[in-house]
């Protein structure tokens, strides 16, 4: 059930008119009627939750939250007045919060226990704007601040204010006040160079610099293919490049490139679809992405944990790895300069592994002096946990997320059920006992349910 917060700027700069003779407050409002009539052509839109927040000062700001209906918001958003100050800062904390509300309680963050793309609450926030100076009681800001402090308990698990499911879009209105007699120009809307800018990058969303009627539109209709159901995720390159493959598919020398050439697909910053399930509509899945500290149960407190986590994956081909009986875990990538790179391989038989991030324990995470990795051993990453894998049509790239350190794991439950026939010997048991004590401790739950007693 996605959620969709809309957070419009209401200061009285809002009160400026376009050449169209109408108010940016009164555009923002028109917008957002006009969106909520874009997604109903959509099916999955019945499910769909509707807040409304503004740059009121708290709590005065939250028009519609978790407890008003349709109507309640329709009618706020009908009644909106453009009298007070640019508190995009303030606005878009109490955004944060109010969508936070329910998480700790509901448990689907999860913390200290690896993060299951499949608990999630999809929320996009669009906020629309004139992109104006922000101010506040003591003046002009000419930077986006967010109060650090929330009042929300287990807020301080997380470094960010938002989650790796929330993601933040920007319509800044630029439209003139008077008409402008040249052509407009088609294609791709540019991002707008305010401060709002980098916060919606930050969250795995963008801004839309809006300078016509028309530009509007056209941001609606792609702000509607944004409410897909996923995760954002960092994803880093670690080790060498690939050798490149030419035109004919044959692996050609590598070539010598400049050390300061920025590579963008080496880091991306991109969105997992997580798909529901067509029979209960509900997303499903077996294996977390392992947490960035290996579990210290002598620690009172877990320490916090980036909104995205971090994903290395190594550009070393190898065979993906499946056998009978075991379940595995498989996400779409949104499209990226990585997924332009891997397609362009075309190499649908070959997978890139994915490790997790420097594996600390929560003491070592504090100090941050020594790296360990879930074997016990000093390394600079843990064992691998999924792959990157093209699809066999070259349409996609998808993420296959599997047991922890399955390179292990799968020949050893390979040769359980060929060889010892659900029969294990002396010999077996003591390699998978070893096999159990290089994981995360919470594994061993989804080990036992998916696994069966092995031993």
């Amino acid at each position: 059930m996605p959620i969709l917060l809309f957070l419009i700027d209401t200061s009285a700069s809002m009160n400026q008119r376009s050449y169209l003779g109408t108010t940016y407050l009164d555009i923002a409002k028109g917008a957002v009627e006009l969106f909520m009539k874009l997604r109903a052509r959509d099916p999955a839109s019945r499910g769909d939750r509707y807040m409304l927040v503004t740059f009121d000062e708290a709590p005065c700001g939250i028009k519609a939250g978790w407890k008003e209906n349709h109507a309640t918001f329709m009618n706020e958003l009908k009644n909106l007045q453009a009298t007070g100050l640019t508190t995009l800062g303030q606005a878009l904390r109490a955004s944060f919060d109010l969508l936070n509300l329910n998480r700790l309680v509901s448990g689907i963050d999860n913390y200290g226990q690896g993060r299951n793309p499949f608990f999630l609450e999809p929320s996009v926030i669009i906020t629309i704007s004139d992109g104006s100076k922000m101010t506040n009681n003591g003046g002009v800001q000419e930077e986006l601040h967010l109060p650090l402090n929330s009042p929300l308990p287990g807020s301080e698990l997380t470094k960010e204010p938002f989650r790796w499911d929330q993601r933040l879009f920007a319509l800044v209105l630029r439209l003139p006040g008077a008409s402008s007699l040249e052509a407009e120009q088609l294609g791709s809307v540019p991002s707008d160079d305010s401060a709002v800018t980098q916060m919606c990058e930050v969250t795995g969303g963008r801004s839309y610099c809006v300078r016509t009627q028309r530009m509007l539109n056209q941001c609606l209709e792609s702000l509607v293919q944004k409410v897909q159901s996923g995760v954002v995720i960092n994803f880093e390159k670690t080790g060498p490049d690939p050798a490149p493959i030419g035109e004919d598919g044959v692996v050609e020398p590598p070539r010598t490139t400049s050390l300061f050439t920025p590579q963008a697909w080496h880091s991306c910053h991109k969105l997992i679809y997580v798909r529901p399930n067509p029979k209960t509509g509900v997303p499903v899945g077996h294996w977390p992405i392992p947490e960035s500290f290996w579990p210290d149960q002598n620690s009172p407190t877990l320490p916090p944990r980036t909104a995205h986590p971090v994903v290395r994956f190594s550009c070393a081909d190898c065979e993906p790895m499946v056998i009978d009986k075991l379940p595995f875990d498989k996400y779409e990538l949104e499209p990226s300069p990585l997924t332009q790179y891997i397609l362009e391989r075309k190499s649908p038989h070959t997978c890139w592994q994915g490790v997790d991030n420097r594996m600390l324990s929560a003491t070592q995470l504090q100090n941050a002096q020594v790296f360990v990795s879930s074997s016990g051993k000093y390394s600079d990453l843990g064992h691998p946990f999924g792959y990157l894998k093209a699809s066999t049509t070259l349409t996609c790239v998808n993420l296959f997320v599997m047991p922890y350190n399955y390179p292990v794991l799968l020949p050893q439950l390979d040769d359980l059920f060929k060889v010892h026939k659900l029969k294990p010997n002396l010999k077996w048991r003591q390699t998978f006992d070893n096999y159990l004590k290089t994981m995360p401790p919470y594994y061993l739950l989804e080990e036992n349910l998916h696994a069966g007693t092995l031993k």
